[in-house]
């Protein structure tokens, strides 16, 4: 009987709770939401967090206010956001790093499945290889021969070590059998800053953060890092046509600290489907090369366990390490 009767307490127990979950995500969300993103402004996951909190706030009337904690490949944000109360009211816009880093860490101050729900995925992000206009090399193939008769002298940003900038050149050069000298910045804004003063001499770099440095010529774009050509940019060859089999793309998406009740993380992911449906979105991040993408949060589940073990074998194939 008494098993019986702690059967019966604990569903009591499941059903209040489910209750709650309801009735807070029904007036979700009731105060301005904390969209912490663990990277500098000026780079992807900026741009991505700032155009979908914008439309957020417009869909519910709540204000989603974008927080910048860059700093350690994005850990540094991500622990703020795994120790945050799981209300909903502390989001997290990160890249695929986030599944890089355990295997680039030797420890983290998190679990990144365990600790975190993934919303939904919110862009695709993809890569261009760019260089500044002093380097000679004009294409793929010249730059990656300019590389192998210099080993050691070109030099290449990233906005981190392990992030998706630093892990796509990081493949070119496994990929070329090549050597460059790396040097990682906080995010992508302060790496392509770096490039175009000429600090530093390339960058598979996301497109949106230098887009407003091509027409002027302050960067010559040599490769996209999608298998075939962009419609965004047509005349960019795809770094393929200079190295056979390269590609690299990854994604942008939105998390909450795992103990989140699954009734608002269900809300937040119907309010970002909305949000990512807009027109007006979808033109404003496809023009800046970042195509929305939305998954279930039971979808993106399934594809952060899959890109964990994805992540561990590029890691391990390309040699990178946190320095």
């Amino acid at each position: 009987m008494k098993f019986t009767m702690r059967m019966v307490a604990g569903a009591a127990g499941s059903i209040l709770a489910l209750s709650a979950g309801f009735a807070a995500a029904q007036n979700y969300p009731a105060r301005p939401v904390r969209v912490v993103v663990p990277w500098p402004p000026g780079g992807a996951n900026d741009i991505v967090g700032r155009i979908v909190a914008q439309r957020l706030g417009d869909q519910t009337g709540q204000q989603f206010v974008i927080d910048n904690r860059g700093g350690a490949n994005g850990n540094i944000g991500a622990d703020l956001v795994a120790k945050a109360p799981a209300d909903g009211y502390t989001l997290m816009v990160h890249s695929a790093a986030h599944v890089t880093n355990p295997h680039m860490y030797k420890k983290l101050p998190y679990d990144t499945l365990k600790d975190f729900t993934g919303v939904t995925t919110l862009a695709v992000q993809l890569g261009m290889l760019v260089v500044h206009p002093s380097l000679p090399a004009k294409t793929v193939k010249e730059y990656i021969a300019l590389a192998r008769a210099q080993p050691g002298k070109i030099v290449y940003g990233s906005s981190g070590s392990g992030s998706f900038v630093h892990l796509g050149m990081a493949l070119l050069n496994s990929m070329s059998n090549t050597q460059m000298v790396h040097v990682p910045f906080k995010g992508g804004g302060p790496a392509v800053v770096a490039l175009a003063s000429g600090e530093i001499q390339a960058m598979t770099a996301t497109i949106g953060s230098v887009i407003p440095h091509l027409p002027g010529g302050r960067l010559r774009a040599l490769g996209v890092t999608s298998a075939t050509r962009m419609k965004q940019f047509p005349d960019v060859p795809a770094i393929a046509e200079g190295l056979p089999g390269y590609e690299f793309a990854a994604w942008i998406g939105a998390f909450v600290a795992s103990a989140t009740p699954k009734p608002i993380v269900e809300r937040l992911n119907a309010e970002m489907k909305k949000a990512l449906d807009n027109p007006e979105v979808v033109k404003v991040m496809s023009g800046q090369t970042l195509d929305p993408m939305y998954l279930t949060s039971e979808q993106f589940a399934a594809r952060l366990k899959a890109d964990f073990d994805k992540y561990e074998k590029l890691v391990k194939m390309t040699g990178v390490t946190a320095n």
